[in-house]
């Protein structure tokens, strides 16, 4: 039941479900944070959908030059999604040289996760805020909802308590929802265009660096320079 089936919206799912010992129900709670893919490709029904969930805030994590409508996307009217709170919290900054030079080649892999919140970590630290403090019913997304989206789900998964195995498997998730798929993404994603074989290779090779970030929420949390208390909340909001 973690997937959501918001029309022509593939790739997002709901961030509850997962268990943990921190929640007296056992598990993350439904409803609170969702994931996916860029806004864009919801249709008319697919916002419908998604207020059905309970979308009350969206929380962009991509850069300026990335967002809005291109060619192939749905038709929306406006007023559609002009209730919902849309907040810009970019986690990369595609100006710093040092980002570029470092996390370019591999930004389709968890391995730029530690360069990204090294490098820039007030804009990892900023974009979990605003997940902290947005309305409830939370969508985080990137543009294929994988890479950026990924780290931060990581990122929230493993303060609540879920398992890196568990986290690992949702990042696997989105690499195989995402083959073959089209995002209308001002950047190509060479991902697109895999098989199965290959995505079975990328999976084996990147689930042991997701597990292993997973696996020490404090020394992520520390490097990006979130006190208790942002900690807490991001906590609180999928398991209490």
């Amino acid at each position: 039941m973690r997937d959501l089936g918001w029309d022509g919206y593939l790739n997002a799912r709901d961030l509850g479900g997962l268990p943990t010992s921190l929640s007296t129900t056992g598990s993350t709670l439904f409803g609170r944070v969702a994931r996916g893919p860029r806004r864009e490709l919801l249709t008319e029904t697919g916002w419908q959908d998604a207020r059905r969930w309970g979308l009350g805030a969206i929380v962009d994590l991509r850069c300026a030059y990335e967002v809005g409508a291109r060619d192939g996307d749905p038709d929306v009217a406006p007023e559609t999604c002009a209730s919902v709170t849309v907040v810009s919290a970019p986690t990369e900054d595609h100006d710093d040289a040092e980002f570029r030079a470092v996390c370019f080649p591999i930004l389709d892999s968890p391995l730029y996760w530690r360069h990204n919140w090294r490098i820039q970590p007030e804009l990892v630290r900023d974009a979990l805020t605003a997940i902290a403090t947005a309305p409830s019913g939370v969508l985080v997304h990137c543009s294929a909802g994988r890479d950026r989206t990924g780290m931060v789900s990581a990122l929230l998964l493993s303060n609540a308590g879920v398992s890196p195995e568990d986290v690992a498997a949702d990042y696997a998730e989105s690499v195989r929802a995402m083959v073959g798929a089209q995002t209308h993404s001002p950047t190509a994603d060479r991902q697109a265009g895999w098989q199965a074989e290959e995505v079975a290779s990328w999976i084996a090779q990147t689930g042991p660096i997701v597990a292993d970030i997973a696996s020490d929420p404090d020394g992520a949390f520390a490097a990006i320079g979130a006190d208790a208390d942002l900690r807490n909340r991001l906590r609180s909001l999928l398991t209490q």
